[in-house]
């Protein structure tokens, strides 16, 4: 008796998890049918990518920053220790481009913007605004979901340029502050000792985290039941999902493109 009451539970776990990754599995395959060929609404793009890029830009900013400068804290010691200031700039670099930047803001951009987006895509099915779309011989996934995931993946790419050339900016600023090493020699350590698959390898992951923050946020939200509760429900199981899946993924695209 004992132990059926965590098997009972390890199995209802179970068909929970795989049910979610079948439907988003399900509107993977609807949102790729909709690209082929493209068709989308022009407006709902623009507008979508203003809200979850432009908007994003002053958090991922601040906080890229002093990524930036935390990347110089953690590897001053060993600076001040071996006297290796030629590796500052690499090793600073080295983890934003490969993996701190891109895994960093895509978490942020979770956070931010998946959570809107599945609150407003559920708000709109316990009102029954998708049916009332679907009555309009107006397609949902062309008319509301392709645009937005779309969006939220040009979104997060760009993030994250821009993202990296700021952390970029704060670790040559915070060298000279805390390690009095000039910017000159940040930049030069950097451009010599990184490669440009350094910096394409986190805009794969960009990419592929957007797209994944973007499936998990409409999933949940086309799928919710339960009226508010129900959404409140379904923005926190869809931000858990969109950091386990760019925890995962993560992996995936380290081991696979090195």
């Amino acid at each position: 008796m004992r132990l059926s009451r965590p098997i009972s539970a390890l199995g209802r776990g179970s068909l929970v998890i795989a049910r979610e990754v079948g439907g988003i599995a399900i509107l993977t395959a609807q949102v790729a049918r909709a690209l082929v060929p493209p068709a989308m609404d022009g407006r709902e793009l623009v507008r979508n990518l203003y809200r979850m890029g432009n908007l994003s830009v002053p958090i991922v900013v601040l906080t890229a920053f002093f990524v930036g400068g935390i990347m110089v804290i953690q590897s001053g010691v060993f600076v001040e220790r071996f006297g290796a200031t030629g590796l500052v700039g690499w090793g600073a670099g080295y983890a934003i481009f490969r993996e701190v930047g891109p895994v960093l803001i895509a978490l942020m951009f979770s956070g931010r913007v998946g959570s809107n987006n599945t609150a407003e895509l559920g708000t709109m099915t316990v009102t029954e605004q998708l049916d009332g779309l679907r009555a309009l011989a107006i397609d949902p996934i062309r008319y509301l979901i392709v645009p937005r995931v779309v969006a939220m993946t040009v979104a997060l790419l760009a993030l994250t340029i821009i993202g990296n050339l700021v952390a970029l900016v704060g670790g040559a600023l915070f060298s000279q502050l805390l390690l009095d090493l000039p910017p000159a020699l940040f930049y030069y350590s950097l451009v010599d000792n990184l490669r440009p698959e350094d910096l394409i390898h986190g805009l794969i992951k960009a990419v592929v985290f957007g797209l994944a923050i973007a499936l998990t946020s409409c999933h949940f939200g086309v799928t919710v039941r339960g009226g508010a509760v129900g959404v409140g429900r379904a923005v926190n199981a869809a931000v858990v999902a969109a950091a386990v899946s760019i925890m995962v993924l993560d992996f995936f695209v380290t081991y696979l493109v090195k």
